[in-house]
């Protein structure tokens, strides 16, 4: 293994071009491969101006997510269809032969965890600090020795976007421990439910699981989450480059910081549904049982819980039916499924604003713009937990340029982003035992 400074070295001379090449230019384009040499180069040279040459450095990637079908399903026990994408947290990384976890992201501030002080702390939620310490917490209850390690990172991922940084950064920390304390026996499962339990614990969120899998799977992967202990995932055999559409994620400007209480609100509501029946969870909970309850339901949970527990009966299905129309090469009936789901979204979910703050809707005006801009065609909605964030949309590449002038004249310069489904989840990139591969751990992950 290399040195951080060879490391550095290596990258920019283009020794590890392959497998920058199949996360960041899978078309083989020129300008692509050449970004992400520099982009690769820069977070290695990034680690030795702040760390010095260390031993057995290695380049990690953690990949946002997009959520395509299933909005706030996952946390249900429902099923979801989801894929890691081309924007990611890349981090150099080598061991410090201490018990601490050193992590400067390039723009923030630096910060230390120490490996012999895993206990929650009140101070750090909603912060970076939570996350490392929560997932060394869980390795250690899993019974993995761990040792430091100091990571130099840096995010494409926005803060806020919806395309969750908070996953792509679990599912960086979990691959990097994998890779160094782990002998790369964790799967990409085991990595998920680890970042999923220092979001809950630590961090501070009541996250289903889909996040933390569609960034630690990779590729598009329809799961049920019947049984969260053991979640099944199923690749989608479906080639989106094919489909004459872009998959582009609009930042509306809008952050999700301040908004766990609207999250909670939704899973809170949706539970006590269930629990008029007896039940935790709404999969537990026949649809011809709640539908037959609706006047009691109001009643006793009031109309909002009831319209989010319709949206979610009917969006459980539509992610199925998505996966299935993308299977079947079905991509018309596949757009008019997800722009269903848009709509569910904001009429019966009701998250596409905040009621705590109704005087800004920038997602509600993203979207109302982007209809009109499609003119029936593609499909668009309200991507991730909402509220605020991000929009999704599938734009037919004949009007791109219109749809992406159209939302950067609403939103700014840089707001709407054309992401790629990449085929690989959080991953070591280079500096492994074998050049030009990309190692990712056991389990489900498929190329």
């Amino acid at each position: 293994m290399s040195t951080s400074v060879e490391l550095a070295k290596e990258l920019r001379a283009g020794a590890h071009d392959g497998a920058l090449a199949r996360l960041y230019s899978p078309d083989g384009a020129e300008g692509g491969l050449l970004c992400a040499r520099e982009r690769a180069a820069h977070v290695a040279e990034g680690f030795v101006s702040v760390y010095g040459e260390k031993d057995n450095a290695a380049l990690f990637s953690g990949p946002g997510r997009t959520e395509i079908g299933g909005n706030h399903t996952d946390h249900q026990h429902g099923h979801v269809l989801c894929a890691s994408v081309d924007m990611d947290i890349l981090a150099c990384a080598a061991p410090n032969g201490e018990r601490v976890i050193r992590v400067t992201s390039e723009g923030y501030p630096a910060l230390e965890v120490s490996l012999d002080d895993l206990i929650p702390k009140e101070e750090e939620r909603n912060t970076s600090a939570a996350l490392v310490r929560g997932v060394a917490a869980k390795l250690t209850e899993m019974g993995r020795t761990l040792s430091g390690f100091d990571a130099y990172a840096v995010s494409a991922v926005p803060s806020g976007s919806g395309l969750s940084s908070s996953a792509a950064y679990e599912t960086l920390v979990g691959t990097i421990l994998n890779f160094y304390c782990c002998g790369m026996g964790l799967s990409p499962i085991d990595i998920a439910r680890v970042g999923q339990y220092a979001e809950n614990i630590y961090f501070g969120k009541p996250c289903g699981l889909m996040d933390q899998m569609a960034s630690s799977l990779g590729s598009a992967v329809a799961i049920d989450f019947a049984d969260p202990a053991t979640p099944k995932p199923q690749r989608v055999g479906y080639d989106f480059s094919r489909s004459g559409h872009a998959l582009c994620i609009v930042d509306t400007g809008s952050c999700h910081a301040d908004l766990t209480d609207d999250y909670a609100d939704i899973t809170r509501e949706m539970g006590a549904v269930a629990g008029c029946f007896g039940c935790q969870f709404l999969r537990d909970v026949p649809e011809a049982d709640f539908r037959a309850n609706l006047p009691a339901l109001r009643e006793q949970c009031g109309d909002r819980a009831v319209l989010r527990a319709m949206h979610y009966y009917a969006d459980d299905r539509r992610a199925v039916e998505e996966g299935e129309a993308l299977a079947a090469g079905a991509f018309d009936q596949f757009l008019k499924l997800v722009n269903q789901s848009g709509l569910s979204s904001e009429l019966l979910l009701q998250n596409v604003w905040s009621p705590a703050d109704p005087s800004h809707q920038a997602v509600a005006v993203a979207l109302a713009v982007g209809r009109e801009l499609l003119g029936g065609r593609g499909a668009i909605r309200v991507h991730g937990g909402g509220f605020a964030g991000t929009i999704q949309a599938f734009v037919p590449d004949d009007l791109l340029d219109t749809f992406k002038t159209g939302m950067e004249e609403l939103l700014g310069l840089g707001s709407c982003h054309v992401l790629h489904i990449r085929p690989f989840g959080g991953t070591v990139v280079a500096g492994g035992p074998s050049r030009q591969t990309l190692h990712t751990g056991p389990g489900p992950q498929m190329r």
